[in-house]
C-alpha cells in the first residue's frame, strides 16, 4: 500500500511479466467466451454460465448495500420478484437507482435499469413491494431472499426465511452475535436451505490469484506477516455513517436549490435534476416511518441529545444494539482476506483460525454522538505451517504469522488493502483493484518470473539502475474496474440452489461465515475491554456451529421468540 504513482506505473509497465502468477493465459483463453456473453466468474470458478430458469428472489433491505447488490446481480441467474423495506427512500432507490453521484448511479442503477423496465409502474407489475419483510416471506413465488438489513436483523430475517422455505444470502457480518450466527447455521442444517454470507472476497478473481501466488506457486516464500488497513477521510459533518435525517435543514435547502435550478436549467441538465429532486423528495418521506413500530428505540446519548427511533433506523451503524462498528463493517472483510492468505500456506481445503487477538480502539475524532469507535487497531496471531503437530497439539509455538489491522477515520491516506510479506517476496493488494508483487522487500530492483529446474515459477532479479521492483500490477484490463465479487457470489449461490448436491455449496457457507464473525466480534470484545482482556485466546468451540460455547456466554437457542413467524 501507499505506493507512489511512479511505482504503480512501473507495475503496469511490467504486467506482461506476471503470466505465471496471475494465470493470465487462462484469462486470455476465455476472453472470447466473455465477449459472447458468458460471465467471467462462471468460467473462472467453474459453475454454469446460467441456471436456465432464473432464481426468483426477494430483496429484503434495499438501502445502500441492498441497492449495490441489485446493481451487481445478473438477470441470467436471478429474477427479482419482490422487495421489502420500511423506508420510502430505499424503496424508491430499489427501482430508480441512486443519482446522488456518478459513482452511486454506477453501482446502484436500480431495478428499472437492470431489467429494462421503462417506468416504475411497469416494474411494479413484475416486482411485489412490501414494507415489513414477513409479508414477503409469505409470497410463494419467492424461492430465495437476499438480506441487506441492519446487522441486528440478519439472524431473525434469515431464520424466518429458511423456515418459510427460502434459501438465503445475507450481507456480512453473518450475525450480530456468535450465538445468533450458530442459530442461523443450525436452522440451515435443519431446513436444508442454503445459507450464504456476502464476504465477496471469496469470489474475487484478484484475491483468488493472490492465493495461487502464495500457496500453489509459493512465489513469496513462507508468509510471516500481513498488514491490512482500511482508512477513511470521514470527519464530523462529513460522515457516511451519519446520513441526513428527513428533517435536516441541509436536505431541505438542497432540494429547494435543485428546484430553483430546474427552472433555468439547460435541456441537457433537466433529466439529472429531475432525478435528484425525485430522490430527495422520497428521502423526505422517511419522516412518516413509525420506526418504533419496527423495534427501533429512543435513547439519550452521552452528549445529552435525544436519539429518536427514526435516527436509530437511519444511522444504525453508529449504535452497538444495531451495528458492529468498524470491525463488523470493514475489518471483517480484511480479516477474511488475511485468513484466506494464511490458509493458502497450509494447503487446499484448510480453513485456519487465529490463535489470539490484542486490540485497542477509541473515539478520537467524533463527538459523543455515537457508541462505536472511530479508530481501531488489532493484532492477531495465526498458526504457520509447523505450529501444530499431527495430533493437533502445539509442535513449535514460534511458528506463527502475525496479522496487524487498522481502521481509522479522519485521514484516508493509504486507502484500504493488504500487504502480505514472505521470506522471498511481498504481495500488495490495493482497493480490491491492484495487485503487485515484489522480490523480497526491495523496490529498486527489476524482477521477473523465471522457471526453476523442476519447472516451478520463481522470482528472478535483474539490477536495473533504480528500476521498479514490481512484478505484477493488475487492474482487470479494459476500461471497467475488476469485479469485487458481488456478481459472482450471487451467481454461484443461485447455481448451487438450481443444482442441489452436497458438493455444491457457496464458498462462504455457514462454517466459513461463522469464522469471520467470530474474529470480528471477539475483536470487539477485546476493544471494549483492553484492560481486563488485553489478549484474548480464541477457543475452537467458538468456531463450531454444534457447540453451545460462545464468547459472549450466551448459548444458541433456535426457539427464541424473535424467530417466531
Amino acid at each position: 500500500m501507499n505506493l507512489s504513482e511512479e511505482q504503480k506505473q512501473i507495475g503496469k509497465d511490467n504486467f506482461t511479466d506476471a503470466v505465471s502468477i496471475t494465470r493470465r493465459d487462462f484469462l486470455a483463453g476465455i476472453t472470447a467466451g466473455v465477449a459472447a456473453g458468458a460471465g467471467l466468474g462462471s468460467l473462472y470458478f467453474g459453475y454454469g454460465k446460467s441456471v436456465g430458469d432464473p432464481l426468483r428472489v426477494g430483496v429484503i433491505g434495499t438501502g445502500d448495500e441492498g441497492s449495490v447488490l441489485i446493481g451487481a446481480l445478473n438477470p441470467d441467474y436471478l429474477q427479482v420478484v419482490a422487495v421489502a423495506d420500511i423506508r420510502p427512500y430505499n424503496r424508491f432507490r430499489a427501482f430508480h437507482g441512486d443519482s446522488s453521484s456518478p459513482n452511486a448511479a454506477r453501482v446502484r442503477p436500480g431495478l428499472m435499469a437492470k431489467y429494462g423496465w421503462k417506468t416504475e409502474d411497469a416494474a411494479r407489475k413484475q416486482v411485489k413491494v412490501y414494507e415489513g419483510y414477513e409479508e414477503l416471506l409469505a409470497n410463494d413465488d419467492v424461492e430465495a431472499v437476499i438480506i441487506a438489513l441492519p446487522l441486528h436483523l440478519h439472524a431473525p430475517a434469515a431464520i424466518k426465511a429458511m423456515r418459510a422455505g427460502k434459501h438465503v444470502l445475507t450481507e456480512k457480518l453473518m450475525g450480530h452475535s456468535i450465538h445468533e450466527c450458530k442459530e442461523m447455521g443450525r436452522v440451515s442444517r435443519e431446513t436444508g436451505k442454503l445459507l450464504a454470507t456476502g464476504h465477496q472476497r471469496h469470489y474475487s478473481i484478484l484475491y483468488d490469484n493472490a492465493v495461487h501466488t502464495i500457496g500453489t506457486a509459493g512465489l513469496i516464500g513462507d508468509v510471516h506477516s500481513i498488514r491490512a488497513q482500511w482508512h477513511r477521510g470521514n470527519l464530523p459533518g462529513k460522515d457516511s455513517w451519519k446520513p441526513p435525517l428527513p428533517g435536516d435543514e441541509k436536505l431541505a435547502k438542497q432540494l429547494a436549490g435543485w428546484k430553483k435550478a430546474l427552472d433555468r436549467a439547460k435541456p441537457a441538465d433537466i433529466d439529472a435534476l429531475r432525478k435528484r429532486i425525485a430522490q430527495a423528495e422520497a428521502q423526505l418521506l422517511d419522516a412518516e416511518v413509525d420506526a418504533a413500530a419496527y423495534g427501533y428505540t429512543e435513547k439519550t446519548l452521552p452528549d445529552g441529545a435525544l436519539r429518536t427511533p427514526l435516527e436509530e433506523l437511519i444511522r444504525w451503524r453508529l449504535w452497538e444494539r444495531t451495528g458492529g462498528g468498524l470491525m463488523a463493517e470493514l475489518g471483517s472483510h480484511q480479516l477474511d482476506a488475511a485468513g484466506i492468505f494464511v490458509s493458502a500456506m497450509h494447503g487446499k481445503g484448510k480453513k485456519v483460525k487465529p490463535l489470539t487477538v490484542t486490540a485497542v480502539g477509541n473515539r478520537s475524532i467524533f463527538p459523543a454522538d455515537r457508541e462505536v469507535d472511530d479508530h481501531v487497531y488489532c493484532m492477531y496471531e495465526y498458526p504457520a505451517p509447523g505450529y501444530f503437530d499431527a495430533d493437533g497439539g502445539v509442535a513449535d509455538p514460534n511458528k506463527k504469522i502475525v496479522v496487524t489491522y487498522s481502521s481509522i477515520n479522519g485521514n484516508g491516506f493509504g486507502g484500504y488493502g493488504e500487504v502480505v510479506m514472505g521470506t522471498a517476496g511481498t504481495l500488495i493488494l490495493e482497493n480490491e483493484q491492484d495487485v503487485m508483487l515484489y522480490k523480497g522487500s526491495a523496490r529498486d530492483t527489476r524482477v521477473s518470473v523465471s522457471t526453476a529446474k523442476d519447472g516451478a515459477p520463481v522470482l528472478d532479479t535483474t539490477e536495473s539502475g533504480g528500476g521498479g521492483g514490481v512484478v505484477a500490477a493488475t487492474t482487470g484490463g479494459g476500461e471497467a474496474p475488476p469485479s469485487r465479487g458481488y456478481t459472482e457470489e450471487m451467481e454461484h449461490w443461485a447455481w448451487c440452489i438450481r443444482n442441489p448436491a452436497p458438493e455444491n455449496q457457496p464458498r462462504c457457507k455457514p462454517e466459513v461465515a461463522l469464522a469471520d464473525a467470530v474474529i470480528a466480534l471477539v475483536s470487539n470484545i477485546a476493544l471494549a475491554n483492553p484492560t481486563t482482556q488485553p489478549r484474548i485466546e480464541f477457543r475452537k468451540e467458538w468456531f463450531d456451529i454444534a457447540s453451545d460455547d460462545t464468547p459472549e456466554g450466551v448459548a444458541p437457542d433456535v426457539t427464541r421468540s424473535e424467530y417466531s413467524a
